[in-house]
């Protein structure tokens, strides 16, 4: 059974056609596999969605009926929403600490990878899966099994 931990940046494509859409349903369709979130893409998730809203391409119906799916998966199990803890907040700084000036980490992908690696401790997921390069760059170098849905 495989496990994935989604970024917001990945998830998103779940719900809303992107270069990558096809990739993401795909791992959605998979028997037994587990989706891992955290709190924080919950979040950003809304974000995301209001943004698309903002800019067009999600009209305010659609962008309602994108929520209540996303609200649903939620309610159903088929995604699983993850605690930010304490422990997160201090391991984000160190991430930032170790990457921030070789990469451009920012302090909420920080926080993402930091819930990532504390899953993989736990062997609650097995793969992180991100569309935003430099968070799958940084989170590969914290051995962490990366699949970016918009590459081969």
């Amino acid at each position: 059974m495989a496990s994935y931990f989604f970024d917001s940046s990945a998830l998103v494509r779940l719900y809303h056609p992107e270069s990558g859409s096809a990739k993401v349903q795909g791992l959605f369709g998979e028997p037994g596999r587990r989706v891992a979130i955290s709190r924080l893409t919950v979040v950003e998730m809304r974000s995301a969605l209001a943004t698309k809203g903002r800019m067009g391409s999600l009209g305010g119906a659609a962008e309602a009926a994108v929520l209540a799916r996303f609200k649903a998966d939620i309610a159903s199990g088929a995604i699983e929403v993850f605690a930010v803890t304490d422990f997160n907040y201090r391991q984000a700084e160190q991430l930032i600490d170790r990457h921030g000036r070789q990469y451009r980490s920012r302090a909420l992908d920080s926080l993402q990878l930091a819930v990532a690696l504390d899953l993989l401790d736990q062997r609650v997921i097995e793969q992180f899966v991100a569309s935003d390069q430099v968070l799958g760059d940084v989170a590969a170098r914290e051995g962490l099994s990366v699949l970016n849905p918009e590459r081969p």
